[in-house]
């Protein structure tokens, strides 16, 4: 069984998957989508990564506000969460993402990846680096 992690934005959805250990997250695709209320096809698509990579459970980046408010980005993750939870079955965890989506730049930056193509891959690393953060979180529990 493995965990899957999703960066939820208004046009595309990062994803990554957990090795079968639960210890390291992978980037595995960035789904697309032309409106940002056209969720179908990016449901149908979550739903075969389900079952393709045997997934037990999803992590799901809640977009805070630094303060640590929520606003309408956080309303529409979470709205997004319940269908999720719908349609797939499984348990969404949401994790706090602030500075993920930073932090996902800052690693291509270092790798050397052109500016102009950071674009095509920011989701996907922020998605790795949601669910690292929870993986991480968890075995710190275990380990306490």
């Amino acid at each position: 069984m493995r965990i899957m992690g999703l960066d939820f934005g208004s046009k595309t959805v990062g994803v990554a998957i957990s090795d079968s250990l639960l210890v390291t997250a992978q980037g595995i695709e960035i789904i697309r989508r032309k409106e940002e209320n056209k969720l179908r096809r990016t449901l149908a698509r979550i739903e075969e990564l389900i079952v393709e990579y045997d997934i037990s459970e999803i992590v799901l980046g809640l977009p805070k506000n630094m303060n640590g408010t929520e606003g309408i980005r956080a309303e529409l993750t979470n709205e997004f969460k319940e269908k999720l939870e719908r349609r797939t079955g499984l348990p969404v965890t949401l994790w706090d993402e602030r500075l993920t989506t930073v932090a996902a730049d800052k690693t291509m930056m270092e790798s050397g990846v052109r500016r102009e193509n950071r674009k095509d891959y920011v989701d996907m690393i922020a998605a790795v680096l949601i669910l690292q953060g929870y993986l991480d979180r968890k075995k710190n529990e275990e380990i306490s």
